[in-house]
Order: structure tokens, then C-alpha cells, then sequence
């Protein structure tokens, strides 16, 4: 009898653990389809190094002409704003959940960071402190917080989210 139950606790805890397996595996799958599309930060600079590049490769004979038609181009640089004035909406989502927010955006300055819809596996608690951190950094790169690493990176990616939309063509 003794040997009977000691094939039955292996075979029901290999089981189990082929279950477990499968259903990590099916929700692992399943979260990188949701997985938001990564964006990447880019700030221009008025009288950046193409600027630059450009007017060095520029030749001799039509230079003053050259010149001051880029001069007209880079003042047009500095006057256009990076992003629209207005309040913006984005969203983040992982394996544990998903965040909205709305950033409001004027002159080029995020202004508010408000979380308008928390469903995270975790309290809300853990990220009540992110809006203040991106309006003090003006970016969406805000620390990790520690024990709550996916509401963070939902968070990011819902402020990058509304920060993309806000961004002028």
C-alpha cells in the first residue's frame, strides 16, 4: 500500500506541475501580444549637430545664400513646439494589469499627470507618487519602484503613450 501512494504523490505533483507550467507559459504568450509598442525619447535640439554637418559641407561659391536660407530653417526649428498645448490620454498595460492616465501639456511643459484608471494586480498606492517624479523630470522615464516593477513600466509606457499623441509632426 505504502508503494501505491508514493506513485500516486509523484504522479499528482507532476501533474500539478505540468499545469502550472502551461498556464505560465499560455499567460507569459498571451502578455507579450499586449505588450505596448516601445517608444523612444527624442529631443531636437535648435542648432543641432545636422545643422551644423550641413552648413560645414556646403561650398564656397554660395555660401552667404546658403547660409541665410539656413538660418530661416533653424529659426523655424526654435519657433515649433514640440508638443500640442492640451491634455492628452494613454494608456499601458502588462501581464498584471493596465493603467490610464491624462498628461497635460502646455508650452512644451508637462503640467499634470493624473491616473484616470488603475487595474493593476497591485494597490494603486505603490505609483501615487509617478505623476509628480514626470512632471519634475518632464519625461516618462520615472525610477522603478521597487515591488511594483509592472505598474511602473505600464505607467511609463501610458505617459509615452499620451506623449506620442501630444507630439507635433
Amino acid at each position: 500500500m505504502a508503494k501505491v501512494n508514493k506513485k500516486w504523490v509523484v504522479l499528482c505533483s507532476t501533474a500539478i506541475g505540468a499545469i502550472y507550467a502551461a498556464g505560465y507559459f499560455t499567460t507569459e504568450t498571451q502578455a507579450s501580444m499586449l505588450q505596448p509598442p516601445q517608444y523612444n525619447q527624442v529631443s531636437i535640439a535648435a542648432g543641432s549637430s545636422q545643422s551644423y554637418n550641413q552648413s560645414n559641407s556646403q561650398t564656397n561659391i554660395h555660401s552667404s545664400k546658403q547660409s541665410s536660407s539656413q538660418s530661416k530653417s533653424q529659426s523655424n526649428i526654435q519657433s515649433k513646439s514640440q508638443y500640442k498645448n492640451g491634455t492628452f490620454y494613454g494608456s499601458g498595460r502588462n501581464r498584471r494589469g493596465s493603467i490610464q492616465l491624462a498628461v497635460s501639456i502646455k508650452n512644451d511643459k508637462i503640467t499634470d499627470v493624473e491616473i484616470s484608471d488603475f487595474a493593476m494586480h497591485y494597490s494603486e498606492d505603490d505609483v501615487v507618487g509617478l505623476p509628480q517624479e514626470v512632471v519634475q523630470k518632464q519625461s516618462a522615464k520615472v525610477q522603478n519602484v521597487s515591488g511594483a516593477t509592472y505598474s511602473t513600466q505600464a505607467f511609463q509606457d501610458a505617459v509615452q503613450d499620451a506623449l506620442s499623441q501630444a507630439r507635433n509632426s
